[in-house]
């Protein structure tokens, strides 16, 4: 592996831990304080001119938007009950996490593309690191399985991305930068899509994208 490839795998790892846990974590009891807490510290301009894959422009409006949110006197109740409406419920949610739902025609949870993923980690020896009641293709444990996989199996991360994540993941973010309302997970939502579709050109995939039932 040349030193240029292992930077590459370092760069994915590092995007995959660093957004997957505002997917993953509510802001007022999960264990993401220390991520939020690096976030609001950022530098939004110099932050975005080291952010792996997205166009340094991209990622400075929504860095932007990410730092703003959490500005002393915003990082209230308004950014927990933002997480919970989108991630969490008990409402309906406006924009489920999960890949099924959107790649499903029936929009389940627990669809076709979740036991595809699970069949594709069980034949590659990857186990799950969470409790079996949340679905495989959450956007945040999908995000933390691409840093995993980039880290100690980099061999399947291509397939990993255009078989599973890349398929429906930009879709599902730019759905979430519509229904957010607060500019932590707007700008949340534009990162990421930024970063993924940065990384599939940088790594020249092709992918086949489903048709999108919601």
């Amino acid at each position: 592996m040349t030193r240029e490839d292992e930077g590459m795998l370092e760069a994915v790892a590092f995007a995959g831990e660093a957004l997957c846990p505002f997917f993953l974590q509510d802001p007022a009891k999960g264990d993401a304080a220390e991520a939020f807490s690096a976030m609001a510290a950022l530098d939004p301009e110099a932050a975005a001119s080291e952010w792996p894959f997205a166009d340094a422009g991209e990622a400075r409006g929504a860095l932007g938007d990410m730092v703003a949110g959490l500005a002393p006197g915003t990082r209230d109740e308004a950014l927990v009950w933002e997480y919970r409406r989108l991630f969490v419920g008990p409402d309906k949610k406006p924009v489920p996490p999960w890949g099924s739902v959107y790649t499903d025609r029936e929009c389940v949870v627990f669809g076709e593309s979740t036991l595809s993923l699970r069949a594709w980690m069980r034949a590659r020896g990857i186990a799950r690191t969470t409790d079996e009641r949340t679905p495989e293709d959450h956007i945040g444990l999908m995000l933390a399985l691409m840093a995993w996989i980039a880290r100690n199996q980099p061999a399947d991360l291509d397939d990993y991305l255009r078989l599973h994540l890349l398929t429906w993941a930009p879709h599902y973010l730019e759905e979430l930068e519509g229904a957010a309302k607060h500019p932590f997970y707007r700008g949340l939502a534009r990162l990421t899509r930024a970063t993924l579709e940065g990384l599939r050109d940088a790594r020249r995939l092709r992918v086949d994208v489903p048709r999108f039932y919601r």
